[in-house]
């Protein structure tokens, strides 16, 4: 079995070299190639002894492994000793087979990233091309984020928070940053200013999500007062939503009877 890894200049010198050779490569050609984006694979390969299977990350997700499972395949891993894998865009990882059977490769952090590779007991054609690697799927739209709402405006003084929730289509990290609101001077001269109280974060998916909101947690304290939070949710590229206000009150402790 043959492990190769091509990243960066690697990857033009095999383009290159690919190219040199086209007039002495067979038709009929079965190396190939599996783009892992969207967090799925783009095909589940077939080959015969010999060839070789290179899976590219061409994002807008690179957060994934190619990582083989049991019973013939544990020996393989992109990301050997990383528990959390993070690719640049472009990163290929390539192994060539040269055993017959059905190899399983699970991403170690998502488990539903993952496919199988079949090699069948054909001689095959370790020289034939595998094409050039696909476009890189870059990300520049924001989360489309709905339907965004409170369980209740006003919440109790025990820090349980309330519910925040919305809809979203595509997974990401959902945030509020919480202003007190407070009033200052008297008279005509009254104004409400906010002030910074803290702020949460929750990762999310594609679909309904409810998050706890305005909970007491390490970043935010809560006290009696009217607030404003600003709410907002970044996908795995960086991109932002437009921040949605979410108006909330939060109840002071009723004082005993005597």
């Amino acid at each position: 079995m043959t492990v190769r890894r091509i990243t960066g200049l690697g990857l033009a010198l095999l383009a290159a070299a690919a190219f040199a050779g086209l007039s002495a490569i067979p038709a009929g050609a079965a190396n190939t190639r599996v783009s892992i984006t969207d967090f799925k694979w783009s095909k589940e390969p077939q080959v015969d002894l010999g060839e070789s299977v290179t899976w590219d990350w061409i994002g807008p997700d690179t957060m994934h492994s190619v990582t083989g499972q049991e019973p013939n395949a544990t020996q393989w891993d992109s990301d050997p000793s990383i528990s959390m894998p993070q690719h640049d865009l472009g990163d290929s990882y390539t192994l060539t087979f040269d055993q017959p059977g059905t190899y399983l490769f699970v991403c170690k952090m998502h488990s539903s990233v993952r496919g199988t590779v079949t090699v069948s007991g054909n001689p095959g054609n370790p020289a034939s091309d595998p094409g050039p690697q696909p476009p890189l799927n870059l990300d520049f739209e924001f989360p489309f984020v709905d339907n965004v709402r409170l369980n209740t405006p006003v919440i109790g003084p025990k820090g349980n928070g309330a519910l925040l929730l919305f809809d979203i289509d595509e997974p990401g990290t959902a945030s509020v940053d919480y202003y007190r609101l407070v009033k200052q001077g008297k008279g005509k001269k009254a104004k409400t200013v906010r002030r910074f109280a803290g702020y949460t974060e929750d990762a999310v998916h594609v679909g309904q999500n409810e998050v706890r909101f305005a909970n007491r947690t390490a970043t935010f304290k809560p006290q009696k007062g009217n607030y404003i939070g600003y709410f907002r949710v970044d996908d795995k590229s960086s991109n932002s939503s437009p921040e949605v206000p979410v108006q909330f009150k939060i109840n002071g402790k009723k004082s005993k009877k005597k």
